[in-house]
């Protein structure tokens, strides 16, 4: 079915803004599904190299290729795909390509055999690998045995894998047990119960786990495309099961004592939690960590190699994650160096380092930091400055680097002279940035250069180099380094100089600008010369100005001055006296789509009753057990409407307890005839007639308050 060409130009534009748009990539390949494969080949590329852990979308690709008979890519994308996408799906194509493509070789039942047991042992642990367990037993039946050595090979092929899959969690275990017993009750009923009783207790074990396993994987979408994280709530549903998972999984439900194949049941749950949440760095180090621990607890029981392979395992799952979908995440390639530097290869900790620094369109000021360190740490000062040396050089490296090669200067060669070329050389850069020049300041405060400290204020504060909004946090510093360090006249001085910078820059202009700018003189830490409310009446407020830590963030750093103000005052915005509304009045809107007879329908849903009348509809029978009668509101209340009740009360005179004539009242209520259907109303206008009878309505034959009066007369 041909898509229409306009459909799929808007999905390759949702593309060029979002490559990971799902939506737009399904129309791609259904439109791809519709063309011969030399024509999909490129969108299937791009498909895979945009989502290369998606077993749904390697199989789709796959299968069209085989159609084609192009067994020579099927094999090369099979390569490519298998071993990594450890999806049971993608499993099952590839047993079925190797059954119906092998079969004509005279070598087919061993290389068919080496298939299923390479996909049990990738994939044998899956929850729904019950069907590779079946067709393996399935293919060695089938298989010729010639002679009693072959007979008995056969038998005992056949065993191992029934033996294998009872005692493995999965779905349908039962069944695979039954068939199990069927076997051995076939081929030897004398031993089969001996050998059936042997594997009982594993297998009941392996039953009761496949339960839990069952129930801890409902929910998860295993065949979602990896993306990256967009804080939805499904995707925060989705990361808390794959945790459940995973941390069942390293609970031991099994109960085993051997480590290495606990450990092998964790890295599939990771493994399999990775083809969805592939873009997530958290899931990557944890895996890498348990190996580690893995490895640590294995070499304190001494089994040496098997720690050794653990090892191995983490620094190949470390490459696997710099090199993929996350070859920009610095978080990874800092674990992988000190995971590497911790087993003393350096070299490799190196190359880490510099694969880092040749991405492109990356900010490496943090990673020059970090190499850095590591360098100061392995190899000396000496490789430090080499490093230090390249950052300099370097464009898009920003001003942390001279800030933290200062330091380390400073803290480990204990040379300040060199820290203070090392911080001159930056200003003469990042003069602009006010950041670094608090950083400077904040050296020059510790090691308390009064006079080279109130050189570098006003250099960098008459230089012009400096916005006045920038430059807000520097005249603050200038204000407590002259209020802590100068005397009453330099305050003053320093003071005013502030004061002109303020009103340039519009903050702090009015009638109480004054008194504003003066409080910033007595303050101390959190401490204020006037209350709250005094602040809060003259327009005094903390100001928030923003400071570049790093590329592409800009978070807050709170200073004291004053907020913008309209006619002298300012809009003052206390957190604790904003008005808000009462929680404990709001109900909750419950969406709803049936609504009972009675139910006042709001769009979309409903509101629940109030306390009171919640009480009282639990206490009442549920409204299935009341079939009638209905009362029409609408009638009821026009009958309501129009009746007429005295003007007059006279309450009973004679004592307490109630009047003689109950329904005088009632019987002083009337009827109103209605003139266009003829029928009576309530009305008054009988004038004051009490009598007990009435002549002009016929009691019922059945009234049974007429018949108790009489029988209490007689």
């Amino acid at each position: 079915m041909a898509i229409n060409p306009d459909r799929i130009n808007a999905a390759h534009s949702k593309l060029a803004e979002d490559p990971h748009d799902v939506d737009s990539w399904l129309l791609l390949i259904k439109h791809a599904q519709c063309r011969s494969i030399d024509e999909a080949r490129e969108t299937y590329e791009q498909l895979v190299q945009t989502f290369p852990t998606c077993g749904r979308y390697w199989k789709t690709y796959i299968e069209q290729e085989i159609r084609a008979r192009n067994y020579e890519r099927v094999e090369k994308l099979f390569q490519r795909c298998l071993i990594r996408v450890l999806s049971i799906d993608l499993w099952k194509t590839y047993l079925l390509y190797v059954k119906e493509t092998k079969a004509s070789l005279p070598t087919y039942k061993e290389k068919m055999a080496q298939a299923y047991d390479f996909a049990l042992d990738k994939m044998g642990l899956d929850i729904q690998s019950h069907t590779l367990w079946s067709d393996y037993i399935k293919f060695l039946k089938g298989v010729e045995a010639i002679g009693s050595f072959a007979e008995n090979q056969k038998i005992a092929a056949i065993r191992k894998v029934y033996q294998r899959a009872v005692i493995n969690p999965m779905m349908n275990i039962e069944s695979l047990w039954k068939e199990y017993v069927t076997f051995e009750q076939s081929i030897n009923p004398m031993i089969a119960e001996k050998l059936t009783q042997e594997r009982s207790r594993d297998y009941m074990n392996a039953r009761r786990v496949a339960k839990e396993y069952e129930a801890v994987t409902r929910g998860l979408n295993k065949t979602h495309p990896s993306v990256p994280p967009t804080g939805t709530q499904e995707e925060h549903k989705q990361v808390e099961l794959w945790h459940s998972y995973i941390n069942w999984e390293k609970s031991n439900p099994l109960k085993v004592e051997d480590p290495a194949l606990i450990a092998k049941r964790v890295m599939f749950a990771y493994e399999q939690s990775l083809l969805c949440l592939g873009h997530h760095p958290d899931i990557w180090y944890e895996a890498a960590t348990f190996l580690q621990e893995s490895s640590k607890t294995l070499q304190e029981k001494g089994d040496v190699d098997s720690s050794k392979l653990f090892l191995d395992q983490a620094s190949q799952l470390f490459e696997r994650a710099v090199t993929g979908v996350l070859n920009k995440c610095t978080l990874l390639y800092f674990t992988y160096a000190d995971f590497e530097e911790q087993n003393m290869k350096f070299e490799k900790v190196h190359k880490i380092y510099q694969d880092f620094l040749e991405v492109p369109n990356t900010d490496p000021t943090l990673c020059y930091v970090q190499y850095m360190k590591f360098c100061r740490r392995a190899e000396g000062i000496k490789s430090a400055r080499n490093v230090f040396k390249k950052a300099r050089e370097d464009e898009r490296s920003n001003f942390h680097v001279y800030v933290s090669a200062a330091l380390m200067e400073y803290y480990s060669s204990k040379d300040k002279n060199v820290a203070f070329r090392i911080f001159d050389l930056g200003l003469r850069k990042f003069g602009s940035s006010s950041e670094f020049i608090l950083a400077y300041l904040d050296y020059l405060s510790h090691l308390n250069e009064d006079n080279n400290t109130r050189v570098l204020f006003e250099r960098v504060l008459t230089q012009g180099t400096l916005e006045p909004k920038d430059s807000m946090e520097v005249w603050n510093k200038f204000l407590e380094f002259e209020s802590n360090i100068g005397d009453l006249a330099s305050v003053v001085k320093v003071e005013k100089r502030r004061a002109g910078i303020l009103e340039e820059a519009g903050i702090a202009v009015g009638e109480n600008k004054h008194t504003i700018q003066v409080i910033d003189r007595y303050k101390f830490m959190s401490l204020l010369p006037l209350t709250t409310e005094e602040l809060k009446s003259i327009g005094y407020q903390a100001l928030s100005i923003p400071t570049t830590t790093r590329a592409g963030q800009m978070p807050a750093k709170t200073v004291n001055s004053a907020l913008p103000t309209t006619n002298g005052h300012s809009n003052y915005l206390d957190p604790d006296h904003i008005p808000r509304p009462d929680f404990s009045q709001m109900v909750p809107f419950k969406p709803k789509v049936n609504w009972r007879p009675g139910e006042f329908m709001l769009p979309g849903g409903g509101f629940p009753l109030p306390p009171a009348a919640q009480e009282l509809v639990q206490v009442l029978p549920p409204p299935t057990c009341f079939t009638g009668p209905h009362v029409i509101v609408e009638k009821l209340c026009d009958i309501f409407d129009k009746i007429r009740l005295p003007d007059n009360f006279q309450p009973a005179s004679g004592g307490e307890g109630h009047p003689t004539k109950l329904f005088d009242l009632a019987k002083s209520v009337h009827w109103i005839v209605d003139q266009e259907s003829g029928r009576k109303r309530k009305s008054m206008g009988r004038g004051d007639d009490d009598s007990d009878d009435d002549s002009n309505i016929s009691a019922p034959t059945n009234d049974v308050y007429r018949k108790r009066q009489q029988k209490k007369i007689k």
